[in-house]
């Protein structure tokens, strides 16, 4: 049960992040709000998935999914850049947080 509270936790971080881009520095009220809602609402998963996933291996690999999904909605819906530099950080973070899940069994 805690792996999909982590899994949703890290997916809503990635919402969080769109929203708060659409909200132009707090200019627009709805993205704004959103961003605030999803971030407590990621906390609030992580917080749950908590209960049952030790809490190293579980931030690395919560942070992991935004940090990594975040990336990848920047190059497929923001224009962003996608280098062979890039893409061998986000192989490093993918790598770190299975090594992570791994070493801990």
């Amino acid at each position: 049960m805690g792996w999909i509270f982590l899994l949703a936790a890290g997916l809503v971080e990635i919402a969080m992040a769109a929203a708060l881009k659409q909200s132009e520095d707090w200019s627009r009220l709805v993205p704004s709000v959103v961003g605030v809602l999803t971030a407590l609402l990621s906390i609030y998963l992580l917080a749950r998935a908590l209960r049952y996933l030790p809490l190293g291996p579980a931030y690395a690999i919560w942070t992991g999914i935004g940090s990594v999904g975040v990336v990848l909605m920047g190059v497929l819906f923001f224009g962003e850049a996608l280098s062979a530099a890039r893409l061998a950080c986000i192989s490093m973070v993918i790598g770190g947080t299975v090594g992570l899940r791994l070493v801990n069994g």
